[in-house]
């Protein structure tokens, strides 16, 4: 009887391809909006940007999913030790990390890779933690600039390392990728008050809600009066501002990348547009994209993919 020859061990370059399908997967799972969006990229600044906001989503779920309960700010502890690490050229991970999984094992791999090739900033990774970890330490807002903080690190520090994966050369850039981010993470949080009240956060400011004469309480009881539409009209034209402030950065962007963040955009813009059809109620009815506004979404991206625009 013959003897069954071992499997040969995968190479490292296959490892490397199977890292950046996982993350491909993992993003899909987590937002099927940026995963479209991201679809639209060149093969390698399209696995770079997997791995990059498979990154930031494990930083988020790890707040988020509740998990390590006491431990929490020891895994984000965790989480920045590796990413130094990745920095410093090692992509290995040790089993007894506390957040290790096998699919956090392929993020690393695909991230070390990612770093290998694109000169992300070190400390726009770091700011996305310490963002999420101001979930642990506080989750109310005083005033619009402590919220400004929060949505610099939360998102626009993911902005700011996505850009330097699509390219640019023009230093205006950082400033409109800032504002963009800020712009996308204010309407999450319109969007979002329900959900975010049931895990006890609340990141509308407190100083404008007092001065609206909306109290936590309305918000608890979705309770829309008048003053919270006045509130929330408000908020939307802020957030537009900040969209329009943001969209100068697209043509700043390498050609073959500028499609990605139009179409992450475009998508907040429609959930802006929502709300307002919603009568600015977004206690009772949670914005989101019609079946047809997704379907005639992925047709743009499907036909852009192919080297056809529309005027």
């Amino acid at each position: 009887m013959q003897s069954k020859m071992p499997e040969p061990a995968q190479t490292a370059d296959q490892q490397i391809v199977d890292a950046y399908e996982a993350v491909a997967a993992s993003t899909k799972a987590a937002s099927s909006n940026f995963y479209y969006a991201f679809i639209t990229l060149p093969t390698e600044k399209r696995n770079a940007v997997y791995a990059g906001y498979s990154f930031c989503r494990l930083a988020d779920d790890i707040v988020d999913d509740g998990d390590y309960g006491d431990r929490t700010g020891e895994a984000l502890d965790s989480l920045q030790t590796h990413l130094a690490a990745a920095y410093a050229g090692d992509y290995s991970t040790n089993s007894d990390t506390l957040y290790i999984t096998e699919a956090s094992t392929e993020l690393w791999r695909a991230l070390g890779d990612t770093l290998h090739k694109y000169p992300i900033d070190q400390q726009h990774l770091l700011d996305v933690v310490e963002g999420c970890r101001m979930d642990l330490v506080g989750t109310t807002y005083e005033t619009w600039d402590d919220l400004v903080e929060y949505c610099k690190r939360v998102a626009s520090a993911t902005g700011l390392a996505l850009i330097e994966v699509f390219g640019y050369d023009d230093p205006k850039a950082v400033e409109y990728a800032i504002d963009l981010g800020i712009a996308l993470q204010l309407t999450n949080i319109l969007r979002d008050i329900v959900e975010d009240l049931e895990i006890g956060r609340v990141y509308l400011p407190a100083e404008e809600l007092a001065e609206y004469g909306v109290s936590v309480d309305d918000l608890r009881n979705k309770r829309v009066t008048p003053e919270y539409i006045r509130f929330m009209k408000f908020q939307v034209a802020r957030a537009r501002k900040y969209l329009e402030s943001g969209v100068r950065l697209f043509p700043l962007l390498d050609e073959q990348s500028r499609q990605c963040p139009e179409t992450m955009t475009h998508v907040y813009e429609l959930l802006l547009d929502r709300i307002e059809k919603n009568g600015y109620d977004t206690l009772n009815h949670r914005a989101s994209l019609s079946k047809f506004q997704k379907f005639k979404l992925l047709s743009v991206i499907w036909l852009r993919s192919r080297g056809i625009r529309f005027v």
